[in-house]
């Protein structure tokens, strides 16, 4: 079973999570990098069926969170 303060550590830790896309989100609006518009995000519409497949949207952030973490990784390291 697990313990109400553990539960409340990883509440509050994805809430930080949260947090942190979120600002990430409104800082990639406010420098007008169209996330979801990239070349490479595919959208496939048909009569009544859409589909959208953001991979380069993901790449993307992938690429700039994993640098972001080995930063911050290092930086605690020293």
């Amino acid at each position: 079973m697990i313990e109400l303060t553990n539960l409340a550590r990883w509440i509050m830790l994805a809430g930080l999570g949260l947090l942190f896309l979120g600002g990430l989100l409104w800082i990639f609006a406010r420098l007008n990098i169209p996330l979801g518009q990239l070349p490479g995000d595919f959208r496939i519409q048909r009569d009544n069926i859409s589909c959208f497949f953001p991979l380069a949207s993901t790449l993307l952030l992938s690429a700039l969170l994993t640098v972001l973490i080995n930063l911050v990784l290092r930086g605690l390291k020293k």
